[in-house]
């Protein structure tokens, strides 16, 4: 059985690989060119087994993999493989539902924080001699907020909402959330409203939708003129959900106060983004799924995903 692993770079530079080892003859690179089908398939050649991260797999690659079998999806997200190909051609493709709802929602929150509390800020502040050389006991060059009370909006209630939703409400702040399928829920302080009425009533609004034809482009000049002036903003899903120029724009004119995201449109980032001239726009680099906890998790469940299918009981298809 011939494994291919197209872009472990993520993975490979920390974690033992030597469980997949033992399940095949593997082959791993740590990157592959994303816009270049010849060369994937070149890389894929007869192997019946490739696990990608974000290297995608499109008709043109799926169709003409000859051994192709089983795609393994090394995160929650697939819009990286076309399924209708893959069914089309009788390949089973897993994702890995869950892995980082944990540390995506911690990382919603240090966001969050981090736009509310200044912390990056002042400490370089202080370290670069501004506190030393004030006459005062405090400073601050930004302004503060509290949680407490704040209206947090969650687009999407899947795993990782639903987390951020506890952690809001230990903050004190009134949760409400939108879902494209109305969800049953039992907790007194949770409210299920319309997305116009979450534009409408939020402080924050959170990004948890998986990207589709529907929500791509999701927060548009037409969606944010529904909002609230200055509105916080917070992507940790993916960065197609929102159109970059108009929320620069709507930054620029002070109509959202902040843009806290850790994705964009084109990863890397490109140069010309609208989002790096922004005022009050923060930007991580995709690294919310990222401790070394969630990325061993990740490997794992990688493992035992293809260790299911060759035992013929595969699990975490995605239909």
């Amino acid at each position: 059985m011939k494994i291919i692993v197209l872009d472990g770079y993520a993975l490979n530079k920390d974690l033992n690989w030597q469980l997949l080892n033992q399940l095949g003859d593997c082959t791993f690179y740590d990157r592959t060119p994303v816009d270049d089908n010849n060369e994937i398939l070149k890389r894929i050649g007869n192997a019946e087994i490739v696990i990608t991260h974000k290297t995608p797999l499109n008709d043109d690659v799926i169709s003409n993999a000859p051994s192709l079998q089983y795609i393994g999806i090394m995160g929650t997200g697939y819009d990286v493989v076309d399924i209708k190909s893959a069914h089309k051609n009788n390949v089973v493709v897993t994702n890995i539902p869950t892995y980082a709802s944990d540390a995506v929602a911690q990382f919603t929150f240090s966001l969050l924080l981090e736009v509310t509390g200044q912390v990056g800020l002042h400490n370089q502040l202080v370290h670069n001699n501004k506190w030393s050389n004030v006459p005062d006991f405090t400073f601050w060059d930004k302004p503060l907020f509290e949680l407490k009370g704040k209206t947090l909006g969650l687009i999407g209630f899947g795993h990782i909402a639903q987390k951020v939703a506890a952690i809001a409400h230990a903050f004190s702040m009134p949760v409400i959330f939108y879902n494209h399928r109305p969800k049953n829920i039992s907790e007194p302080w949770l409210k299920q409203v319309s997305l116009d009425e979450l534009l409408q009533q939020s402080d924050v609004i959170s990004l948890h939708v998986i990207q589709t034809p529907d929500t791509i482009n999701l927060i548009n000049k037409t969606t944010i003129a529904k909002m609230k002036n200055n509105v916080i903003l917070l992507n940790t899903a993916r960065g197609k959900l929102i159109n970059e120029q108009d929320v620069a724009n709507a930054l620029n004119d002070n109509q959202i106060y902040a843009l806290a995201t850790d994705v964009v449109q084109k990863e890397p980032i490109i140069n010309d983004n609208p989002l790096l001239k922004a005022k009050n726009c923060y930007i991580t680099p995709h690294i919310a799924w990222a401790p070394l906890e969630t990325r061993e998790r990740l490997l794992t469940i990688t493992i035992n995903n293809l260790k299911s299918y060759l035992a013929n009981q595969p699990i975490n298809i995605v239909e």
